[in-house]
């Protein structure tokens, strides 16, 4: 009994002899054919011995062996000859076959290595193996060439193995026997492939192949169109399961058919229980890995390793939050146990995904509450000076009172300017509240207080028409302005580089261009950045590294929901003004198909006989920039001497050159254009109060907020104002889906939603938040990401409440422990060092 206990206690050794073992044995293949492929084998291998001997006391014999093993990989690299590389590598292996031979023997084993201090003894610095380390290229079936597909699915480590989890699960415990089909029915059923049969069909261009699967039950019959590859796969002999609606048989009618939904080999033996007669995992696949070899891989890594996954998150915690431990929350993420609830398990709401997402959530939460803290206790160069009399001006000369919301939102600034650390806030407005006003006042404390302030927009259109609207107001009061633009001639740039550099100028307007090198300032003190996600999230780290530390304003018209605030801003303190200014009305949206244009077209024409102005807009994207340009310059053309022809018709786009732009929206601005045709350029910014309608083509193609956006452009004074949405393709019907490229019936579904979610709502909030539920945070603010991080398990739609919790407890963690250097915090202190420290610049936390 003894002799049971203590050989049981060395199968972790011979684990981890077989983990050092195996890139040894991979390099060492085929005479050293794949030294190549190997990295930091030198490393790896010198850790785990030195962290070995460290840990235990072993018999001198076995002592030997591991300093004799760590010797031929202490220098060991590519500079190196061929010949010594597997002369090493030869004697390597020897060193562990007598080792593996040592640990074979009980009674030996018992006096080197101590029952239950085995595992310690393999584990690496601080007795942690460092599976984020670890890559999966030396996973049993992997190897270098599928190490190079799995990394299109973002996987490099075991540790990236474990976090990608399955994104549905198949119940597929209860197999159906084939005799007991019934027509109308969905079933799974398991079986072997008895005919597989390519046929030819009328139709050239159709490939068809039949294939009869049999189990002891009985036959089925399942055919599959233009997918000639299948034959190749569903050989005779083949172990698959199917799942699919059952349908009548046709000719031998006594044999049912499978409409099949999804297949999958599933082969004989032990595996085959992984793939079959339990709630089985699908993983998302690409070309050359399945979701079955996903499980095979994720299976033999839990074996070898989940003992080895350590716990971040400090006991204390777990227990508030009734987390329960990693590995368990692995084990059943991947492999759910029988009976756990379907419906739980599609939501990721099960413990297991909780456990995973919460962690995740906390993660970031801890790395934006770091990068809060070290900007709080920055310590502030400049002084701003509250008193400075051009506020007192700067209020006589607005034509309009500001609301109650901008007052209090510049109170909330200017404590920020005047407090000894740096202001980093975010103000949300919707379209239309005001949030410039609110800017101005900050830019005018900050030149009344002797300082310079740069004001920052993501297009020219914009930068072009802050210009206009602030240099007057800002030359009134004595100050400077100067609009900084891309592609400017060298003599008017060089002439902007000398007046920001020797303090001429107080304030700089423009693009991205103010961040590009050769433009310094003498003392900048404020930075205001409009439309931040247009930027991305770093801005202020930008200006840090030219020699200023600013104080830092962002200015979003796009409505942010709370959860989103909390992710992508959670480092910033946020401010919103909630409210408009008196007199504006509700823009009227309406929802128009292809067959109810003349209707959308007479609109807009009344409010033009009506003296006012109107927009259409064409949307332009990346991926078909050069055809949705054409259709809107096309459009143009149409419109002006088709529908539009007594009116004077103007267009205008970001490909058109920056003195051509300006003149446009100066006779759009006059009035001298009645209707501007334009690209979304306009999306942000533009400000026309005596435009009353916007018509926007192929509205099923744009975001919500992007939508909402547009709107804004409409209704910026006290007449009535419409925004008019054509959309196209929305009524078809679900019958029609076969015809449609798989997905678009989803699309299209979204699309009419978002629309629906526009007409319903003039509250940028309350479209926002639809906005994120239809699509999810992955597309809220368009294709390309602005910073926004990314989860492999949690989803800010379904778990904003365990960001709340996350957030609580980060902010609570960092207050006892502001570096999380105590011993129970420094797992997670890693951890989050390891996923945000370069994504968020967040240095060195003390």
């Amino acid at each position: 009994m003894q002799a049971e206990t203590e050989s049981s206690s060395l199968v972790p050794f011979q684990e981890w002899l077989d983990r050092i073992a195996r890139p040894i044995e991979f390099a060492s293949r085929d005479d050293g054919a794949h030294l190549k492929a190997i990295t930091n084998l030198s490393d790896f291998i010198s850790t785990q011995v030195l962290s070995a001997l460290r840990r235990q006391t072993y018999s001198r014999a076995i002592e030997a062996r591991l300093i004799s093993l760590r010797d031929l990989f202490v220098d060991f690299s590519s500079s190196l000859s061929p010949d010594e590389q597997r002369r090493r590598l030869h004697a390597a292996g020897l060193h562990i076959q007598a080792l593996r031979k040592a640990v074979q023997k009980p009674a030996a084993a018992a006096q080197t290595l101590p029952a239950g201090s085995v595992h310690e003894a393999v584990s690496t610095d601080g007795g942690r193996t460092e599976l984020w380390r670890l890559s999966v290229r030396f996973a049993k079936g992997v190897g270098p060439k599928r190490t190079g597909v799995l990394q299109r699915l973002g996987i490099e480590t075991v540790e990236d193995v474990f976090w990608t989890i399955p994104w549905r699960y198949e119940d597929r415990s209860v197999m159906t026997p084939i005799g007991n089909l019934v027509p109308g029915m969905v079933a799974s059923i398991c079986g072997i492939v008895g005919k597989c049969e390519a046929k030819r069909t009328r139709n050239r261009r159709l490939s068809m192949l039949e294939v009869g699967i049999e189990d002891q039950s009985g036959r089925l019959q399942v055919v599959f169109f233009n997918q000639p590859y299948l034959e190749d796969i569903l050989t005779v002999g083949t172990r698959v399961m199917l799942s699919g609606r059952v349908i009548s048989g046709r000719g031998d009618w006594m044999v049912p058919r499978m409409d099949v939904a999804q297949y999958e080999v599933v082969g004989e033996g032990v595996e085959s229980a992984l793939h079959v007669g339990r709630i089985v995992p699908v993983y998302h696949e690409t070309k050359g890995w399945t979701s079955r070899q996903m499980r095979v891989l994720v299976q033999n890594l839990l074996a070898d390793h989940g003992m080895d996954l350590i716990d971040h998150l400090p006991v204390p915690l777990r227990a508030r939050q009734r987390l329960i431990p990693i590995h368990e929350a692995f084990q059943d993420v991947h492999f759910p146990k029988a009976g756990t609830d379907g419906h739980l398990l599609e939501r990721g709401k099960t413990a297991a995904h909780r456990r995973l997402a919460f962690e995740e959530l906390l993660l970031l939460q801890l790395a934006l509450a770091s990068r809060h803290r070290s900007v709080y206790e920055e310590r502030k160069e400049v002084r701003f000076n509250p008193k400075t009399p051009l506020l007192a001006q700067l209020v006589s000369l607005l034509p309009f009172r500001l609301t109650a919301a901008q007052e209090r939102v510049i109170r909330e600034i200017f404590r920020d300017m005047i407090s000894p650390r740096p202001m980093n806030r975010l103000v949300q407005g919707d379209v239309g509240s005001g949030k410039t006003a609110v800017a101005l006042q900050a830019i005018v404390m900050a030149c009344g207080s002797g300082y310079q302030a740069a004001l920052l927009a993501p297009t020219e259109i914009l930068a072009e028409q802050h210009y206009r609207n602030l240099s007057g107001m800002l030359q009134a009061l004595g100050l400077q302005a100067v609009l900084v633009r891309g592609g400017e001639k060298a003599s008017v740039k060089n002439v902007q580089v000398e007046q920001l550099a020797s303090g001429d100028v107080n304030v700089a307007i423009g693009t991205h261009a103010l961040l590009q090198q050769g433009i310094t300032f003498k003392n900048l003190g404020l930075a205001v950045i409009d439309e931040q996600h247009k930027f991305g999230v770093l801005q202020r780290k930008a200006m840090i590294e030219k020699g200023y530390r600013p104080d830092v304003l962002v200015l979003t018209a796009t409505p942010i929901p709370r959860t989103l605030a909390m992710t992508a801003y959670g480092d910033l303190d946020v401010s919103v003004i909630d409210a408009l200014p008196p007199g504006r009305k509700p823009v009227r949206t309406f929802l128009f198909s292809e067959g109810q244009r003349r209707k959308a077209y007479q609109i807009v024409r009344d409010e033009l006989r009506a003296d006012k102005q109107a927009y259409i807009v064409y949307p332009l994207v990346e991926e078909s920039e050069k055809v949705d340009l054409q259709a809107a310059i096309q459009g143009a053309e149409q419109l002006k001497n088709g529908e539009f022809s007594d009116f004077r018709v103007g267009l205008l786009h970001g490909r058109m050159k920056a003195v051509e732009k300006e003149a446009v929206m100066t006779d759009f601005k006059s009035g001298t254009i009645q209707l501007l045709i334009a690209t979304t350029v306009i999306e942000v910014g533009v400000d026309v109060p005596n435009a009353t309608v916007i018509l926007i083509e192929h509205a099923e193609r744009f975001g919500l907020a992007q939508l909402h956006q547009l709107r804004g452009r409409v209704g910026r004074s006290s007449h009535q104002a419409y925004c008019l949405l054509m959309a196209q393709n929305l009524g078809r019907r679900k019958t029609e889906s076969r015809r449609r490229t798989p997905g678009s019936e989803a699309s299209m579904s979204a699309a009419g939603e978002r629309l629906e979610a526009l007409v319903r709502s003039n509250d940028g909030f309350v479209i926002a938040e639809d906005d994120l539920r239809i699509r999810g945070p992955g597309e809220f603010f368009g294709l390309r990401q602005w910073g926004m991080p990314e989860f492999r398990v949690a989803n800010l739609v379904r778990d904003g409440d365990l960001l709340e919790q996350a957030r609580q407890e980060a902010f609570s963690l960092l207050q006892s422990d502001p570096g999380l250097k105590e011993s129970a915090h420094q797992g997670l202190r890693e951890a989050m060092l390891r996923k945000w420290e370069k994504k968020l610049e967040l240095g060195s936390i003390s």
